[in-house]
């Protein structure tokens, strides 16, 4: 009833089998790194406030091998990304800077390469991977991470720390991609660990690791399948709709804002905007109480903020989407589910759902009885990130 994960090994020998075809001979390296999927904290990162993902049984995959030839050539096997599959483009250098360019999947791949502080002489690679494209799971993170693995791996040159590597990746999806992003997706992706979700500062940059490895839960991902079509302001207007709240506020950020100082201020706000600021102040406080109720293994709690966080969402950010709604309105139904919300940017993708491990299958049966849409189902545990894998 739920769609398998592949396993990390069965897509290694897919890309060393496509590696072989490709390039001839064998690859020297393999690399994996994550997708996400946010648990609470949601619209927060630019906020200065928390976020708490955790990391995906979901991977992308990159083998290949250090060539001298001055070139960079990658083939992908996702076949949901825009075409070509294959690209070639020169290893960077001061006097040839890369630029972004068409397909948009080798933006992510270049953005690291031209960022990366060690020398690129050259590669082959082949991508391939799980985390699904366009579902809030954070392909574009787990693709620029696995990346900079594969050139740690390449090259020999390792990042400062966990922190600078996850940096570089986001300056190069700033840069390559031109999407805005907080740090939530490359952090995780670089420091997942395998039974624990990663609560993040993301004003401090500082992130603490949450145990949450309970046998008798799990949380449940479904993606809706449905994407709609935006005019690209969404995300930029919600960005600066929070900034002029905080600065109306006299505040630096809405983090340092509390409920109280909203409503002092309300009759200087715009509607709309004091209904963003709002959801943006309550969630993150909600993300903070949520954390603590959970170390206490207070699942009722943490479940009910999580759907509170859904609400908040689709009532005063206005982010959901009718599919969406629809998806945490049939879970919430279901025994053993404590709580669920959309994850990741809105207005389409996946909801995330922490539910008793023994109603999964009356999770799952009753989304398909009422669900008018074509739902995926993934059931996931925190999993661990980025890493060097065996050939």
């Amino acid at each position: 009833m739920t769609t398998k994960i592949p396993e990390v090994s069965s897509l290694v020998q897919e890309a060393a089998a496509a590696f072989t075809s490709q390039y001839g001979g064998q690859p020297s390296v393999a690399v994996a790194a994550p997708g996400r999927v946010n648990i609470i904290g949601e619209h927060t990162d630019y906020n200065d406030g928390f976020v708490f993902p955790m990391a995906l049984p979901m991977v992308t995959v990159i083998v290949g091998r250090k060539t001298e030839s001055g070139l960079c050539r990658v083939k992908t096997l996702t076949d949901k990304a825009d075409k070509p599959f294959e690209v070639e483009f020169p290893a960077p250098s001061s006097s040839k800077p890369l630029q972004p360019s068409k397909p948009s999947w080798a933006n992510y791949i270049k953005g690291v390469v031209t960022c990366f502080p060690g020398v690129v002489s050259g590669f082959d690679a082949v991508v391939t991977s799980s985390v699904p494209l366009g579902g809030g799971l954070s392909s574009s993170a787990a693709l620029e991470v696995a990346t900079y693995t594969f050139l740690e791996a390449l090259t020999g040159t390792k990042a400062k720390s966990l922190k600078d590597k996850a940096l570089v990746c986001q300056k190069a999806e700033h840069d390559f991609a031109s999407v805005p992003c907080g740090i939530m997706d490359q952090f995780i992706s670089t420091m997942g660990k395998k039974g624990n979700a990663l609560l993040i500062d993301c004003r401090s940059l500082e992130s603490n690791l949450v145990p949450l490895s309970d046998p008798n839960v799990t949380f449940v991902i479904i993606n809706s399948n449905v994407r709609h079509t935006l005019s690209g302001t969404e995300y930029p207007t919600r960005r600066r709709q929070c900034h002029d709240a905080a600065h109306t506020l006299g505040k630096t950020s809405l983090r340092d804002a509390t409920l109280q100082d909203l409503e002092k201020h309300k009759g200087s706000l715009s509607e709309e905007v004091y209904h963003r600021a709002r959801h943006a102040i309550s969630e993150i406080q909600r993300t903070e109480e949520a954390v603590e109720v959970l170390k206490k293994g207070d699942y009722t709690a943490f479940g009910k903020m999580m759907t509170d966080s859904h609400n908040s969402l689709r009532d005063d950010y206005e982010v959901s989407c009718p599919e969406l709604d629809q998806l945490v309105t049939i879970a919430t139904e279901c025994p053993g589910v404590y709580g669920s919300r959309m994850t990741g940017g809105g207005f389409g993708g996946c909801t995330v759902t922490l539910v008793k491990r023994e109603n999964v299958d009356d999770l799952i049966h009753h989304t398909q009885e009422c669900y008018t849409g074509k739902a995926t189902f993934y059931v996931c545990q925190p999993a661990e990130g980025a890493q060097v894998l065996s050939l």
